[in-house]
């Protein structure tokens, strides 16, 4: 399968049932733990703090860095050795970046190498991570 240039975002990677999820954002806005929440929901680490993006066929797939494989940052606790998965195609990207602020908000995407990605605007609301778990798991109707 030919892939194409390796792009390397500052961000983090999770997934459930092989389906990834891109977590982007500033420095600082919670892009971990978002991660650590999200596993300790079930979620599996792909990376934290770097990503390795590249196109394989159709699919946008994320990988780790071997420097910082089985490793994530817990604030106030320091870094932390966990398993990771070698790669996994992104189905999802959520940008805490930017918050969302209607109750039942428009689709939204981003555009890597081409390929549309469903995004979700960061929330506060306490559900937020299973919410993203279920949206990894089943989907989003409409």
């Amino acid at each position: 399968m030919t892939e194409t240039a390796l792009l390397l975002l500052h961000a983090s990677c999770v997934a459930v049932s092989g389906r990834g999820m891109l977590i982007l954002g500033p420095s600082g806005s919670g892009k971990s733990s978002l991660a650590l929440q999200m596993m300790g929901l079930g979620a599996e680490l792909v990376a934290d703090d770097g990503v390795e993006i590249v196109l394989a066929g159709n699919s946008v797939v994320a990988r780790c860095p071997p420097a910082i494989a089985n490793l994530i940052e817990a604030r106030q606790v320091g870094l932390l050795s966990v398993p990771t998965l070698p790669e996994v195609r992104i189905v999802l990207a959520v940008d805490l970046g930017q918050e969302e602020d209607k109750r039942l908000p428009e689709r939204h995407a981003i555009v890597f190498h081409g390929q549309r990605i469903d995004l979700v605007k960061a929330s506060r609301a306490p559900h937020f991570p299973a919410s993203l778990l279920l949206y990894l798991r089943h989907g989003r109707k409409a």
